[in-house]
């Protein structure tokens, strides 16, 4: 994982060796930006297979994770037909794979060479009935369409579930999946993180860098910056030509760490040229 960019303790390791050893998904949790995302995105570089994303959301439906029927091509071609068609042999034309649209849960299922990874991103965004869909089709890894009958995986996918814990996953989910919970990471490995993914920030900048994000987190803020955004500010600080913390351009460029208008205001002054003095230390 360290090869494609991605600093990992052995239980992130052990996890992702498991669930792709033993066909079995991976629900992951953890605050934003610690990086459960890339983790699926890694994985997919490491086995070099594609990778299909669902983004959850309130409200997501069955009918937009899984399947819909290109009902304008449909149409089009029933005119083009015209009024002395067959209406069985047109029903089977129109209602074949051609013009069946495949969403990311049906794509998964139905890739020809390889297995890929999948992606189901912020599952707790999604409401309970979703979830319990999803957890019918990671048993059985098949659909049944009304209209085509049941289509089953040809390779089962490497399944990685994300949750930012906004809401409780199901106690059948849970069952289903192995489980991972990725902590912000300590001084030491967020400075490798910055190193592996900036390197142009020196050991010197890097350091302080995770020491200032790491006080920051300390304090009770609307939104705890995560790696992303450290991640962020060392490009930033690179770009700006800065080899060590100064308070100016930090306060110039805080919004890079810090997402919310009120942690902000909170954080300047002298409070942050105390922070800044510290991170030096």
């Amino acid at each position: 994982m360290e090869g494609q960019g991605y600093i990992a303790e052995p239980q992130i390791a052990t996890a992702v060796y498991l669930a792709r050893e033993m066909k079995k998904p991976l629900l992951i949790e953890g605050d934003a930006g610690v990086g459960k995302t890339e983790v699926a995105k890694v994985l997919a570089r490491i086995l070099e297979t594609e990778l299909i994303r669902l983004q959850c959301y309130e409200g997501l439906d069955v009918a937009t994770a899984l399947y819909e029927w290109d009902y304008p091509r449909q149409m089009l071609r029933v005119r083009m037909a015209g009024d002395h068609a067959d209406p069985a042999g047109l029903e089977h034309v129109i209602f074949s794979r051609d013009y069946l649209l495949e969403r990311p849960l049906l794509k998964s299922i139905t890739r020809p060479e390889r297995a890929p990874v999948l992606l189901v991103d912020e599952i707790d965004r999604a409401d309970d009935g979703f979830e319990a869909f999803l957890l019918e089709l990671l048993s059985d890894f098949q659909v049944s369409i009304p209209e085509l009958g049941t289509i089953r995986a040809q390779h089962v996918p490497y399944v990685i579930l994300t949750s930012n814990r906004s809401r409780e996953i199901g106690d059948a989910l849970r069952r289903r999946c192995l489980y991972l919970y990725i902590d912000h990471p300590s001084v030491a490995k967020e400075i490798r993180i910055i190193r592996s993914r900036v390197p142009e920030s020196g050991a010197r900048l890097a350091s302080q860098i995770a020491r200032f994000v790491q006080a920051l987190r300390t304090r009770r803020l609307a939104k705890s910056p995560g790696v992303a955004e450290t991640i962020d500010w060392a490009q930033a600080l690179v770009r700006l030509h800065q080899d060590e913390l100064d308070p100016a351009i930090v306060e110039e460029t805080l919004g890079c760490v810090l997402k919310d208008r009120q942690d902000l205001r909170d954080v300047k002054g002298e409070e942050l040229s105390a922070l800044v003095q510290a991170s030096a230390g």
